[in-house]
């Protein structure tokens, strides 16, 4: 299995960010400490996201960070990226780990301990579980309790990470599940301190792991 600090994984959203803002955001969260990155375009052309990944590579190899991609294999493989991250909808898992061999970092996404099960026993190296708050990112995802995200962490082996409107006022709710980490989005994202609520994340999250 492969390792990797997903203490503070950071998922991008481009929003209405010019390219330069966008890549200064993600630049100055990785400089303050964010562990992961993950680059989520679901609307550019498969030449638009190689391009920005190359552009999201270049900052994050820098500050030795792994580079994960949403959903696409053909980009993280174009592009030297750490690995992928797939939903319920993608590629099986297993499929995935095939085409990709056994260094590839692969996260799923999950919402219940079966196919949380059904992840691992296939191959991945990390869970993404969620929505744990409502979320603006993804507005219709149905929300998954604490309750749940628990029973998960107490029945799989894998890292397990939880997402959706986590921000440093509510990570304290998530104490005592056993997670590895939390993915955010948009309090990163769209925060006016990048820097200041970097640090302010990183603090919540020693706490509860």
């Amino acid at each position: 299995m492969n390792t990797a600090d997903l203490q503070l994984y950071l998922v991008t959203n481009r929003y209405d960010y010019p390219e330069t803002d966008f890549l200064h955001r993600i630049e100055t969260a990785c400089k303050n400490g964010v562990t992961m990155v993950q680059l989520r375009e679901k609307t550019a052309s498969t030449r638009q996201i190689y391009d920005l990944g190359l552009a999201v590579k270049a900052i994050t190899d820098h500050y030795q960070i792994p580079l994960i991609i949403d959903d696409r294999l053909d980009i993280c493989l174009a592009i030297g990226a750490a690995g992928v991250h797939i939903g319920a909808e993608d590629l099986p898992v297993s499929l995935v780990r095939q085409l990709l061999g056994p260094e590839k970092i692969i996260g799923v996404s999950v919402k219940n301990l079966e196919r949380a099960k059904l992840a691992q026993d296939q191959g991945a190296d990390y869970l993404g579980v969620g929505a744990i708050f409502p979320t603006q990112t993804k507005a219709n995802a149905p929300i998954t309790s604490v309750a749940t995200l628990k029973t998960i962490t107490e029945n799989i082996k894998i890292p397990v990470v939880a997402i959706g409107g986590i921000n440093p006022e509510n990570i304290s709710l998530l104490k005592k599940t056993d997670i590895a980490g939390v993915a955010v989005v948009s309090a990163i994202m769209q925060a006016s301190e990048i820097d200041k609520t970097v640090n302010a994340l990183k603090t919540a999250v020693k706490l509860i792991i």
